[in-house]
């Protein structure tokens, strides 16, 4: 999900002054709660930290929130955490994440290319409502190797992990529930629970005419394309990169099995060097008919915002769909 801020709050990179949050619509400050909210879910995490043997330095941080979670961070005896909470329930949304993070990095592991934050913890609060979610605190910092990155994500890609489409749980695409249930057709996973469900949340005339044109034609864009199942960051994108002790690092996943193109959806603004395409394409080559299946891709993500914020990302959308449009008829 892009929003400005998130380059230096997503994964607890820096703490965001709050002069520059005021400025920043829609974007919360978890130190702006009330005092005994916020006390009693520090107090719940650190009693959860000592049950769970990791001793607190420190006490809890606030760290910065996006409109859906707030971020953490605390400081133990064995190491730092990086804590999200949430208002809503964990089945709702942060077994999702964990689950796509174990899958990222399980798939990570085999070559040793990608760093993929561990999962410690993830479960509804005991003591009044919502969520929390503990991972691994990644020390994010340094310069990118994108041609590294770009060989890491072909690695990621490249694993075999799941004979089907989908994913063994839903999960959210930011605030969005995002459906995966399995199956064994693409372009009929893509089609009902990627464009379809986003375009009958958007509610917009034009865009629901433009999908009910372009959707049954959808298949024609992978002739002669061998599409398999790869486990898909899902939202790969700049505020969900980073660098670790000189190693790749992806975080924040909406992890699924689809076809690897997808990943790309957000690369409007994942900063792709033609460096790291170099390294994907030394194990991955490109496929017929790939810069047609892009706006495909990019749509989902184009919607999503919409149906998040608002504003231009219809047009964006619009335009994208537009594109498949002439590309099926042949402009």
């Amino acid at each position: 999900m892009v929003r400005l801020p998130s380059l230096l709050v997503l994964a607890g990179l820096a703490t965001v002054p709050p002069a520059f949050v005021d400025r920043l619509p829609g974007w919360r400050r978890p130190w702006r709660q009330r005092t005994l909210g916020r006390k009693a879910f520090a107090d719940e995490l650190i009693s959860w930290a000592e049950a769970a043997g990791y001793t607190p330095r420190s006490t809890l941080k606030a760290l910065g929130g996006s409109d859906w979670s707030r971020f953490y961070r605390l400081k133990t005896e064995t190491g730092e955490l990086f804590v999200k909470s949430s208002s809503r329930e964990a089945a709702k949304m942060f077994a999702g994440e964990a689950e796509g993070l174990r899958a990222l990095s399980a798939a990570a592991q085999s070559e040793g290319l990608l760093r993929v934050p561990k999962v410690l913890y993830v479960g509804d609060r005991t003591e009044g409502s919502g969520s929390f979610i503990v991972l691994e605190y990644l020390e994010l910092g340094g310069p990118r190797d994108s041609k590294a990155l770009g060989r890491a994500m072909a690695s990621l890609h490249a694993e075999e992990r799941s004979s089907r489409f989908g994913f063994e749980v839903n999960n959210t695409i930011g605030d969005t529930p995002q459906r995966n249930p399995w199956s064994d057709d693409w372009v009929a996973f893509y089609r009902d629970h990627r464009l379809g469900y986003q375009v009958d949340m958007a509610d917009d005339g034009y865009l629901t005419r433009l999908f009910n044109a372009v959707s049954p034609r959808l298949g024609e864009l992978f002739d002669g394309v061998d599409v398999r199942p790869s486990i898909l960051h899902g939202d790969f994108w700049t505020g969900n990169i980073g660098v670790v002790k000189g190693e790749p690092a992806i975080f924040d996943p909406a992890a699924y099995y689809g076809h690897h193109e997808a990943e790309w959806g957000m690369s409007w603004c994942a900063s792709l060097s033609e460096e790291f395409w170099e390294g994907y394409r030394e194990r991955i080559p490109e496929q017929p008919g790939f810069e047609a299946r892009r706006p495909l891709y990019q749509a989902y993500h184009q919607i999503n915002h919409y149906n998040l914020f608002g504003g231009g990302y219809l047009n964006a959308a619009i335009r994208c769909l537009e594109t498949v449009k002439r590309t099926l008829e042949g402009g």
